[in-house]
């Protein structure tokens, strides 16, 4: 079955938010190219890369940013294990790092303003240069150099099939008629692999129970039980989603299964469906049907929008995606789910991304709230109606316009965001 071979191939275990992973996987790649010590790091980053990693926690430290991340992936990081680069840090590696940010062995920059993924990373030891860049995902590691021989060269800079998420598997041919037919027919023997998102993101949740840096998460605890079942059905929703995104954001040590190469991605497509299914008691495979769906409207939108564009795709793409599933799993049928999508379409797309970091845990909130409102208005039978907005006449038309609004469409926006923080950053030096 195409579609759950394109969401298996999806899925991945990260280890903290993506792009600090990613930025520490490029490095660790290129110190793998030599055996001597390195005596400078370089990097240089697209702008959503940049901006996601900029003040985003880093695993097994109380670090954060771009910097750290590159430090950790050049001197100690694991080339073999991918966005779990980090597993294993220790204090004594982190303070290390530490030194050697502060005596000027590090520099990260911006290289082009981007909603695709670029990292180049230059290595210097006593004797090598050693280049390595990923392109297109978080771990395509498209070129090895190490001095003057180039090991890998397959830099696909002009095929679009390189640089957006979902392509590779062709997701834009298919429509969300597709999407909705495939979840009905496939069996839980099918798409059984969907259930290790909710095991990981389950574990990240009760992480965040146990973590005091969680603030959001200990106040969520305090929260009293709703007497009305829909209200609280939403708490716990929220709860979840947030508790789980709170704890990858803050870099508590356990992965999240990631969806377009995002945890947090991952997470909202995943863990607000969880309490709705516990709620209704609803069985395994039903959830599992209705997170197919939502996976795919969201790695659908995130084709057009671009990986990492200035436009916030957790809440936007992958709270679509959501949004959609549940409408699925309360056994809404197809034309309900439209009614959902359009509804999602009218609300919370401009939404801009910060980075990756603690606001990130709001955003996920509006995300579910308003997800679970689209549903309940779809499931009515009530939507905004194409003519109004950038909704379009047919839902795959709509959701081709989100990804317009990101990309190119916030391009300038993205420039403001990240001078931003250059500013910041430079004030904090």
């Amino acid at each position: 079955m195409l579609l759950a071979e394109l969401i298996k191939a999806d899925m991945k275990p990260a280890l903290g938010v993506t792009e600090p992973a990613a930025i520490a996987l490029a490095c660790a790649k290129a110190r793998a190219l030599t055996s001597e010590e390195p005596l400078f790091v370089e990097v240089q980053t697209n702008s959503g890369i940049y901006k996601n990693a900029f003040t985003c926690g880093i695993p097994n430290t109380d670090k954060v940013g771009n910097d750290f991340a590159a430090a950790l992936g050049a001197w100690f990081g694991d080339p073999n294990k991918e966005l779990m680069v980090l597993d294993g840090i220790t204090e004594q590696q982190v303070e290390c790092c530490g030194r050697k940010i502060a005596e000027g062995k590090v520099k990260v920059s911006i290289s082009s303003i981007s909603p695709d993924i670029m990292i180049r990373a230059l290595v210097t030891t006593e004797h090598d240069a050693c280049e390595a860049i990923i392109k297109g995902t978080h771990t395509n590691v498209c070129y090895l150099r190490r001095n003057k021989t180039v090991l890998t060269d397959e830099n696909r800079e002009n095929e679009k099939s390189e640089t957006i998420v979902g392509r590779k598997a062709g997701i834009e041919e298919f429509t969300l008629k597709d999407f909705y037919d495939f979840s009905c027919n496939a069996s839980a023997d099918d798409i059984s692999f969907i259930n290790q998102a909710f095991e990981m993101n389950g574990a990240l949740s009760k992480a965040a129970c146990e973590s005091p840096r969680c603030t959001f998460t200990q106040q969520m605890l305090q929260w009293p039980a709703e007497p009305d079942k829909q209200t609280d059905v939403e708490k716990q929703a929220i709860f979840l989603a947030a508790s789980a995104a709170e704890a990858r954001v803050l870099g508590l040590n356990y992965p999240a299964m990631s969806i377009t190469g995002s945890g947090n991605h991952g997470i909202i497509s995943t863990m607000p469906l969880l309490a709705v299914a516990q709620a209704e008691h609803i069985s395994l495979e039903r959830l599992l049907q209705a997170t197919a769906l939502s996976y795919l409207v969201t790695m659908y939108i995130k084709h057009y929008s671009g990986v990492l564009s200035a436009l916030c795709g957790c809440a936007v793409a992958a709270g679509t995606g959501m949004a959609c599933g549940i409408t699925f799993l309360k056994g809404g049928d197809y034309e309900a789910i439209c009614r959902t999508l359009y509804n999602m379409t009218n609300s919370i797309v401009g939404m801009i991304c910060q980075g990756g970091n603690h606001g990130c845990v709001m955003k996920v909130i509006s995300a579910v709230k308003t997800g679970m409102a689209a549903s309940e208005f779809g499931l009515a039978g009530v939507q905004i109606e194409a003519c109004h907005g950038i909704a379009a006449e047919t839902p795959e038309q709509t959701m081709r316009n989100i990804g317009a609004i990101a990309a190119p469409g916030m391009v300038e926006t993205e420039k403001i965001i990240v001078g931003l923080m250059e500013q910041k950053a430079g004030d904090l030096e």
